[in-house]
């Protein structure tokens, strides 16, 4: 039985496996930004907020946000759950994911087109994680 994505619990053991990852830390050593990952759902139900804190090659802080005004991240990165699941089967580069406005990036594109090494590391980090798809 995997971690339900899109969790408190599952962010919480992204944070873990990304503070335990030697290529992570290595290639974001340079980083500094904070991010919402956005996973967009249908009128009926809210979009669900994921918080990382992600500073020279370690997270900080990871949360599901239940108000997503709590923080104020640099960067909001937003897809539908298809697309995440894409990303994190490795179907979906993300950086190309981006350009490509699969997803959807709100903050500095440049900060981010200088780091696909630590955006790689961080897709690597996911696909370690026993990760469960909601129906």
């Amino acid at each position: 039985m995997g971690i339900l994505f899109a969790t408190d619990e599952w962010i919480k053991a992204l944070r873990d496996e990304l503070n335990n990852s030697p290529g992570y830390k290595n290639a974001a050593k340079n980083w500094e930004g904070d991010f919402y990952f956005i996973v967009t759902t249908d009128e009926q139900a809210s979009d669900v907020h994921l918080y990382m804190d992600l500073w020279h090659g370690e997270c900080r802080d990871a949360f599901k946000a239940d108000d997503p005004t709590a923080k104020s991240p640099e960067f909001k990165l937003r897809a539908p759950l298809k697309t995440w699941r894409g990303v994190m089967e490795k179907k979906i580069d993300p950086i190309k994911g981006i350009v490509t406005k699969q997803l959807k990036l709100d903050g500095p594109m440049m900060k981010v087109m200088k780091a696909p090494k630590a955006a790689i590391e961080l897709v690597e980090a996911c696909t370690r994680l026993d990760t469960d798809w909601p129906a």
